[in-house]
């Protein structure tokens, strides 16, 4: 079973800066379509950004013009750099990871199998 390691994340102050890391066990992330999707205290989870194999990302309204994702296949890491953050950033953060394309749509998260383990971002205003 696909295994997704999370490491970064953290508290900061109103726009400050945060980045987020994902490596892979097993998959190849060179064909796989991986992003990143949060949920916050009484809320759904919701996408943030994904990355297709052929290098194509979207991301959530909210978050474009301040968050970048990228991946190093060699590395197997995916990673999220996170700038101008804000209160409404707060949220557990979880990698995801499926062999399927995304190339300008939101797959249904049910289609994710691979999930990291969550890491708590905190934005104070």
């Amino acid at each position: 079973q696909e295994q997704l390691v999370q490491s970064g994340g953290g508290s900061v102050q109103a726009g400050g800066n945060l980045s987020l890391s994902c490596t892979a066990t097993k998959i190849i992330y060179r064909n796989w379509c991986t992003g990143w999707y949060r949920q916050a205290p009484g809320k759904e989870r919701e996408g943030v950004a994904l990355l297709d194999s052929g290098g194509s990302s979207i991301y959530a309204d909210s978050v474009k013009g301040r968050f970048t994702i990228s991946k190093d296949t060699a590395k197997k890491t995916l990673t999220l750099q996170m700038t101008n953050l804000k209160p409404d950033d707060t949220a557990v953060y979880y990698c995801v990871a499926e062999g399927l394309t995304c190339i300008g749509h939101w797959p249904r998260i049910a289609e994710f199998g691979a999930w990291g383990q969550g890491t708590q971002v905190t934005v104070s205003s």
